[in-house]
């Protein structure tokens, strides 16, 4: 019974309020973590609405809005592949290739530019 003598005494409570306060600092920092990988997913959903649907179907989802289907007589996809891309960027430094894919894209875009579409993605 002497080793009962000879240690500290601790108030039970206080122990039990720093467990707690332990416990709630941790549990804080989960609930900080959760919220920052939350809000870094709702920004890149937010990013690829708006980078594939049209301006006014984007904002309708943002708001919580309901998008009624359209459909279209006639519709255009165009594919396209740049013959010999990939000995003229082995041949090329980046900043060649960053410039002539800007210079295509420019194009492409200059031309649609004249008739009524939408552009989905030029990636």
């Amino acid at each position: 019974m002497s080793y009962l003598v000879d240690c500290p005494k601790t108030n039970i409570v206080d122990h039990m309020f720093k467990m707690m306060e332990k416990y709630s600092t941790d549990l804080e920092e989960q609930v900080n973590a959760r919220t920052a990988e939350l809000e870094s997913e709702k920004r890149k959903k937010e990013y690829l609405i708006a980078r594939l649907l049209p301006p006014v179907v984007a904002e309708s989802l943002k708001s919580g809005k309901t998008v009624a289907p359209e459909t279209f007589d006639e519709v255009s996809i165009y594919f396209s592949d740049i013959v010999g891309f990939t000995t003229i960027s082995a041949l090329s430094t980046p900043l060649q290739v960053v410039g002539l894919l800007n210079d295509l894209y420019t194009m492409f875009d200059a031309t649609i530019d004249n008739y009524d579409v939408y552009k989905v993605s030029n990636a």
